[in-house]
């Protein structure tokens, strides 16, 4: 009996794996082969296109392929599709694990169901036992409307998780289609935010309704495309022309990155001699205070390879954040950028610089900080937009932060903004200073007005007397030497050596543990 039995089950089997088959090829296409085709005529890949495309050749496992939605309300029980709105699931990034999904716009729209809502929940809740990053495709029409209050707990569903993720794994959004409404939050609460241009959109409300309430015209591309999210409201952090163009650039965002936040970023084989100096720096910046320079010709002379990646590009050009490579290690960048705005700080910069600093701190990654900056922006527009606020959490960032960190101020330092960015009183590990910069509570020329006001005037050349004065102040007070002497610095430095003295100070700090009172949290200047 055993041996006919089995032989029945083998002629069973081959039938079976057909039908497996069939069912695997339907669900694959999604909506159907004419919405995939409008799919592609809109210039956009399917959702299990995307997926493939970006994991390494072969390894995207999918999850969840046959579950399809339970509400047969307003006829839904007719528009059954097998995965539902959504694919799930997980592959290597240069053989490391990633988790992701995909919304399916041709699957009713990509709208939210409740399964599609919990097909994400149960990958995302995969990404934070397994340790790993987690990236999003969003490319829907919004919560389903035929499910009501459903869809919407859905949405409440993922943005937990989104919240309970934040600091744990690294959480990447792609926006390569519509977002619109509450689809907009889970995006906004991960950590960086990818747009591709011509095709991806988010607002919360669309140019219908905008319309209709304040009765301003706008375009969909003009009020939630790539160019206003990355230059205009900071919302995007980078801009991509082609999808594959996107996923080339997470990957590569990925390798700086760790899985998660007990690991260290993934170290690459640097040949790029850690002891190599560079004399070109000591002419980056011009002599004259008010004269703008490039701080990127300082950054790309200092990293490994002259390789960085900026983050945020197009928003609040006025500081430069960004991830680099030193002695093989990753490190975060943050910049004072003298040609935009002479590196003034102000509300979209701070926030800007302080949103980055909190993320390499939350993942392990050192922070590097090159100063030149004047002061914070001054003005009513500032003032109102409440700048003392914003100003405030750049300096909490620093002070929170328990990774290493190094500053170095390549020209000047006044006032609040030296407190703010990385000085010594904001627990930074190692402060240096080129031997031209100047630290003081204000510039030579503006300090000399508050204090010499009546000298001046008294003097029978009033400029001569100034200038004099000016070159007093500048001898006695706005020069790295006094700072150095009471401790505030631990050594000025010829800036053809900077690279050499981070790498030496990146390897002090190495196994360096720094930690914060106890306490629930901070109450941070939201």
């Amino acid at each position: 009996m055993a041996p006919e039995t089995a032989s029945d089950d083998q002629n069973v089997q081959p039938s079976k794996l057909e039908a497996l088959e069939a069912r695997r090829k339907t669900a694959h296409l999604g909506g159907g082969e004419k919405r995939v085709e409008s799919q592609h005529k809109r210039g956009k890949l399917t959702a299990r296109e995307r997926l493939v495309s970006f994991f390494d050749d072969g390894t995207f496992s999918e999850l969840d392929s046959f579950v399809t939605h339970r509400s047969t309300d307003l006829g839904l029980d007719k528009q059954r599709f097998e995965g539902d709105a959504v694919v799930t699931g997980h592959g290597l990034v240069d053989g490391r694990q990633v988790f992701a999904y995909a919304q399916d716009f041709t699957v009713l729209g990509g709208s939210l169901s409740l399964v599609a809502a919990q097909k994400i929940s149960k990958v995302m809740d995969h990404a934070m036992r397994m340790g790993a990053p987690i990236l999003g495709i969003n490319d829907s029409g919004g919560a389903r409307i035929q499910e009501g209050i459903d869809s919407l707990a859905g949405y409440g569903e993922i943005f937990k998780r989104n919240t309970l993720a934040s600091g744990v794994v690294p959480q990447i959004t792609i926006i390569a289609g519509p977002a619109a409404g509450g689809a907009v939050y889970s995006p906004a609460l991960t950590d960086f935010i990818y747009m591709v241009e011509g095709i991806g959109q988010m607002y919360i409300t669309g140019p219908d309704v905008v319309k209709a309430v304040t009765g301003e015209e706008v375009s969909h591309e003009d009020l939630g495309g790539a160019a206003a999210h990355a230059s205009r409201s900071g919302v995007a952090h980078f801009t991509a022309e082609s999808e594959e163009a996107c996923f080339a650039h997470v990957r590569q965002l990925l390798s700086y990155i760790p899985s998660n936040n007990a690991e260290s970023a993934p170290a690459a084989e640097s040949n790029d001699a850690p002891d190599r100096s560079d004399n070109s720096l000591r002419d980056v910046v011009p002599d004259a205070a008010n004269q703008p320079y490039d701080v990127m010709d300082v950054i790309t002379k200092v990293v490994d390879n002259g390789e960085f990646l900026p983050v945020h590009h197009n928003f609040a050009p006025n500081v430069v954040v960004g991830l680099a490579r030193l002695d093989g290690k990753s490190i975060g960048i943050v910049a004072n950028q003298a040609n935009q705005m002479a590196g003034m700080l102000d509300i979209d910069a701070s926030d800007k610089a302080a949103r980055f600093v909190r993320f390499c701190d939350a993942f392990n990654i050192p922070i590097v900080t090159f100063v030149d900056v004047p002061g914070f922006m001054p003005g009513t527009h500032q003032e109102y937009g409440g700048l003392i606020r914003h100003g405030a959490k750049l300096l909490y960032a620093y002070v929170e932060a328990t990774v290493p960190k190094i500053t170095v101020i390549l020209r000047k330092a006044y006032g609040g903004a030296y407190i703010v960015m990385g000085s010594k009183e904001m627990r930074t590990d190692v402060n240096l200073a080129w031997p031209s910069s100047e630290i003081a509570v204000m510039g030579p020329e503006g300090a000399i007005n508050v204090i010499g006001r009546r000298e001046i005037a008294a003097a029978e050349d009033t400029e001569a007397k100034r200038a004099e004065m000016v070159a007093d102040y500048r001898d006695q007070f706005a020069n790295p030497y006094v700072a150095a002497n009471r401790g505030y610095l631990d050594d000025v430095i010829d800036p053809a050596q900077t690279r050499p003295e981070l790498v030496k100070a990146l390897r002090m700090l190495e196994s360096k543990v720094d930690s914060l009172p106890p306490k629930k949290h901070g109450n941070i200047p939201l």
